[in-house]
């Protein structure tokens, strides 16, 4: 499978290339766009700081520019966190994707969004300061209402980006049932 794999606010770090070899020991062809030009942060504030000082359409341009290459092969559009909201993004605006992975995060959906039963499938801490249980609920109908096919799966207790070893939010335990879960996912497709 063809993965696209956006990093977090925390930029391309070396966990995320970690999560990418993952993905390709299993099999997958994977691509991790660096959205930041090589810059990485410490904290979320940090994050939060430079998503905001690039702008969200410059992330998303640079996104849909790193992705257009490989569009047509029917990708599989992956995200960690703030890279989940941009992988669902694109993945909404593609008709060839394959399938929308999203790790720690969502984002808004355009009412006119419309896709053919696209398999959809998050992980996400509960509870999340991110992801309310009321955001998600109102985010599973809305992606349904565009037609995709959601699976979502809560990880009590742990942190935000808890599959991060980097991170204090890691939750050695959700992120291996995570990834256990993922790949099953991604070999569906």
């Amino acid at each position: 499978m063809d993965i696209m794999l956006f990093h977090s606010a925390y930029g391309l770090t070396p966990s995320v290339e970690a999560a990418a070899e993952r993905l390709r020991e299993a099999g997958h062809q994977v691509w991790t766009p660096d959205l930041y030009d090589g810059r990485t942060v410490k904290t979320v504030e940090e994050g939060v700081a430079l998503r905001d000082e690039i702008g969200k359409d410059e992330l998303l341009k640079r996104a849909v520019l790193a992705a257009a290459p490989y569009s047509e092969r029917g990708l599989v559009y992956m995200g960690l966190s703030l890279g989940a909201s941009i992988a669902q993004t694109l993945a909404l605006g593609d008709e060839k994707a394959r399938g929308l992975l999203l790790l720690h995060g969502t984002s808004d959906i355009a009412e006119s969004a419309s896709v053919d039963e696209l398999p959809v499938q998050l992980h996400v801490a509960e509870p999340d300061p991110f992801e309310t249980d009321d955001w998600l609920s109102s985010w599973y109908l809305q992606m349904r209402k565009a037609g995709a096919d959601v699976e979502i799966y809560r990880y009590r207790g742990a942190g935000h980006i808890y599959t991060d070893p980097e991170l204090p939010d890691y939750d050695a335990e959700a992120a291996e049932r995570t990834w256990s879960v993922a790949l099953s996912f991604i070999d569906s497709l």
